[in-house]
């Protein structure tokens, strides 16, 4: 088994990855690192001395004096290297850096002399190191103004403002995930690379991010459809915008029910793309659920009696409690890496309807149990 630190694990980057990893703990141990380790020797290289790998992605990206960003991105790397030679540590280094490297800024320079230190370090132990290029990367839970552009449009778009576009040029993006799967693939090699390029599995245009997240907005966020979904980073890009929602006070979504003398119609979902719909029978007092997903969209509609529906984003404490009605009719939907349940809290059997936009297959469940 792998034991395994992040620098920069509460991260965009590394709490995707530290998250992913603990999806299978029969491979990987998980070292826990603090920012303010950095600061205290003793407490360096006692998480240092227990790693197999660190993945090194704490950094200094923004801020109004590029001087300050150079200066502690090279601390970083220097604080950690001294670490790594105190401890006579083998590990196998992985350095996120950026194709920033090869523009004339002091962030790009920070990183590319940091990967040279780490090359320095590897000449002289018994230890791996890997660089890693990274293009533009995009996702859920990103901070806006701060680790993408896209991160900036979609909270400005779900919050009503409109972002202004400066420059309409194409950018090469990978998803969060993608990244994540080229890391864990990296770990599992074990192989020294110094100058690794992450390709870019998107290139896409300013303008036409926008334009999907405005479509997004008015679609999906005002009028509850799932919109047409036509490659792997729209999906990926519908995700990240959900994820931007203000999801405890959206949900529960009503229903537009239509009643007559003959009783009601509600239609439950519009959408422009597939998927399997399903429903089931729960009896009084059962909880079903508790899992959550990485990829998929899944909304939970209620059409008969009363349950409890609770979401929890994994890696934080708080629970969003929503309650429904079946003489209301109402929907939540789930965001991904949210853990997810739904309990009968009625003295009569619930009736509740699934949409999911994948047909489920075993062998790639994306679902992940874990009690909310």
């Amino acid at each position: 088994m792998l034991k395994i630190g992040i620098t920069g694990q509460n991260g965009f980057v590394g709490q995707h990855l530290y998250n992913s990893l603990g999806l299978v703990p029969e491979s990987y141990k998980l070292i826990d690192f603090e920012k303010s380790f950095f600061e205290n020797e003793q407490q360096l290289d006692t998480f240092v001395s227990q790693c197999d790998v660190i993945v090194h992605l704490a950094a200094m990206n923004r801020h109004e004096d590029p001087q300050i960003i150079y200066n502690t991105n090279i601390q970083l790397v220097e604080g950690l290297v001294s670490s790594l030679d105190r401890t006579n540590s083998t590990a196998h280094i992985i350095m996120s850096s950026s194709s920033q490297e090869e523009k004339d800024n002091l962030y790009g320079k920070s990183k590319k002399e940091g990967r040279e230190l780490f090359i320095d370090w590897e000449s002289n132990s018994r230890g791996v190191f890997t660089g890693l290029l990274i293009p533009n990367v995009f996702g859920p839970f990103g901070k806006p103004n701060y680790n993408s552009v896209i991160a900036t449009f979609c909270h400005k778009v779900t919050n009503g403002e409109k972002p202004e576009i400066h420059i309409d040029g194409a950018v090469d993006l990978i998803y969060v995930g993608e990244l994540v799967q080229e890391i864990l693939s990296i770990i599992d090699k074990r192989k020294p690379n110094k100058k690794f390029t992450i390709k870019a599995t998107s290139q896409v245009k300013v303008s036409e991010i926008l334009n999907l997240l405005n479509l997004y907005k008015s679609d999906y966020q005002d009028n509850g459809e799932i919109p047409e979904i036509n490659s792997a980073f729209e999906l990926n890009l519908f995700n990240t915008f959900r994820c931007y929602m203000d999801v405890k006070n959206h949900f529960p979504v009503k229903f537009t029910e239509h009643t007559d003398p003959r009783g009601s119609f509600v239609e439950i979902i519009r959408l422009g793309i597939g998927g399997q719909v399903s429903f089931s029978t729960t009896v009084p007092g059962i909880t079903r659920g508790n899992h959550f997903h990485t990829r998929k969209i899944e909304r939970f509609a209620v059409i008969k009696g009363k349950a409890l529906i609770q979401l929890r984003r994994i890696g934080t404490d708080e629970v969003l409690d929503f309650y429904l009605d079946g003489d209301k009719p109402a929907y939540v939907d789930m965001p991904i890496w949210y853990t997810h349940n739904i309990k009968n809290i009625d003295k009569e059997v619930l009736y509740t309807n699934f949409w999911i936009n994948e047909p489920y297959n075993e062998e790639d469940a994306d679902t992940y149990f874990e009690e909310v």
